[in-house]
């Protein structure tokens, strides 16, 4: 019962700091345009979460850090139930879909964080790897959910002023379906990858430090 409530509690305060860092992110970073944005390795308490508790606690960790982040985008959430959201498409449908993808699923696959921590023996690569799984599988949530929903834009978006000349020549040599995925992969590459690259320093730097990255059974 006791490590049933320290595993309870850590959690929920790991959670509780995954939100502080993401909220205080969004005073000093500015939000991509059509959501993403890069913060202060906001996910790395959730894989942490996995890391030190195992791969199935994490899992339910993360969907609850889901939740909140639902609860957090709100805004967008409500949004996308708007008629005009989406263009012409399936209204109903498309909101429900962008709410499973970019919220339920993209989240929930940061539990799978501690999937090395008992198959590299050193804290250090094993919690860096499992951040990079975890974070290039969000990575690749979203760049699922940006092809289906929103590859309408992007002609406009790799044609706008101030996009730099290959935008335009890509526009020129792809099909529809290319462009559409590579305009996934580069809109949010642009906030994914260095959260990646972040998260995965940091929590090289944090394993240095042997109570962070204590595993409990």
């Amino acid at each position: 019962m006791a490590n049933k409530t320290r595993r309870i509690t850590e959690s929920a305060m790991l959670l509780a700091i995954a939100i502080v860092l993401e909220l205080v992110s969004k005073m000093f970073i500015p939000e991509m345009p059509f959501g993403g944005q890069v913060t202060l390795v906001s996910m790395l308490p959730v894989v942490l979460i996995s890391y030190r508790h195992g791969v199935k606690w994490g899992l339910f960790s993360a969907f609850v850090y889901a939740l909140l982040e639902m609860a957090l985008g709100a805004k967008t959430v409500s949004a996308a139930f708007l008629p005009g959201y989406f263009g012409d498409g399936a209204m109903i449908f498309n909101a429900l879909l962008m709410c499973l993808l970019d919220y339920i699923v993209a989240f929930t696959v940061l539990g799978v964080g501690g999937i090395f921590r008992d198959r590299i023996q050193k804290p250090g690569i094993s919690l860096m790897c499992g951040s990079l799984v975890a974070l290039g599988l969000r990575y690749l949530t979203h760049i699922a959910s940006g092809y289906i929903l929103f590859a309408s834009y992007a002609e406009w978006f790799f044609t706008q002023d101030g996009f730099p000349a290959w935008g335009a020549r890509l526009v020129e040599t792809l099909s529809p379906v290319a462009l559409g995925l590579t305009y996934s992969v580069v809109y949010n590459g642009f906030y994914m990858i260095p959260e990646i690259i972040c998260t995965a320093v940091v929590s090289v730097i944090l394993a240095r430090v042997p109570r962070i990255v204590k595993k409990i059974s």
